[in-house]
């Protein structure tokens, strides 16, 4: 059997995903824009929604447990008055309520109950697993199911002054899993009508903004960020000589050669700043490799 080429591009993509597109649909592109087949996303974004995308790409594939789990940040708009089978701009009407009565400080002092600790149901058209199928391919078929409230946390609700008659912009800042588009129905729930989102712009997925981002359409491997760049804000340490080979053969070591405290995970990186493992604590005193990397190097 030929054995299959091992991928020569590594490291992490911040993508600004254009509107119309599904996150798969950014990884099918990457992949060609980048030549390799090993490329995966850190977590979904909505098809008509933009912005922060993050991708591991190669080696740094292996490292996407680490992008999960990442709070983030967006803005949008909430129009009241007009629910959708969707919950935002691309679904069929379900329901509309004369709102054009309701104040700021009415939307405001709504948005407020929905923050903190709070618990949605997951929307029907979303890539949540319902009984091992997705809940968007059961809602393509007609089919609705019972779903359990999950518990998020929303940091921030934020509500601007009207762009149009019921329709103020909110920039949210929440942890992973929640659901910008039930925050925005249950606006309009909880203000005694109906809403959905539309304009929906994901600013930032823990560490990584906008300000970062490529588009798409420019995605190349000179774009990407080292793999290192996957453990962003985690704590490192450099090793070199016998406890870097130790690191390479994924030995467990006590967190003293690898001069380490608590718990982890930490980056193991070699002189040259490259990512060499990571390393999360052990039983005793001792820690062990979560992975270790086998990139090659050109020469």
């Amino acid at each position: 059997m030929a054995r299959r080429d091992r991928p020569t591009v590594h490291g992490v993509a911040v993508v600004d995903k254009p509107a119309g597109w599904t996150s798969h649909d950014v990884v099918a592109k990457s992949r060609g824009l980048l030549g390799t087949r090993k490329v995966g996303h850190s977590g979904t974004l909505d098809p008509d929604a933009t912005g922060v995308l993050v991708l591991g790409v190669g080696a740094a594939t292996r490292l996407l447990t680490y992008l999960s789990g990442l709070p983030k940040e967006y803005t949008g708009e909430v129009v009241l008055g007009t629910a959708t089978s969707t919950l935002d701009a691309s679904g069929e009407v379900t329901g509309e309520w004369d709102m054009a009565a309701t104040t700021l400080d009415q939307v405001r002092a709504a948005a407020a109950t929905l923050t903190g600790d709070i618990e949605q149901v997951p929307p029907m058209v979303s890539a949540k697993k319902v009984d091992g199928q997705r809940l968007h391919a059961l809602a393509r078929q007609g089919i609705e199911v019972e779903r359990a409230p999950v518990p998020v946390r929303v940091e921030r609700f934020d509500v601007g002054d009207a762009v149009a008659p019921g329709v103020y912009p909110v920039t949210v800042a929440c942890s992973s899993g929640t659901y910008v588009r039930s925050l925005a129905a249950d606006l309009g729930t909880a203000l005694g009508g109906g809403a959905h989102l539309r304009n929906l712009r994901r600013l930032s997925v823990g560490a990584y903004g906008l300000d970062e981002a490529v588009p798409l359409d420019e995605l190349s491997p000179e774009r990407l960020l080292a793999p290192a760049e996957a453990l962003r804000g985690r704590p490192s340490v450099v090793a070199d000589g016998e406890v870097l080979a130790a690191v390479r053969h994924g030995r467990v070591l006590p967190a003293t050669t690898l001069g380490v405290v608590g718990e982890g995970p930490w980056g193991v990186v070699d002189p040259e700043g490259s990512l060499v493992a990571v390393y999360h604590a052990h039983r005793g005193n001792d820690v062990k490799p979560g992975l270790v990397l086998a990139i090659d190097r050109p020469g």
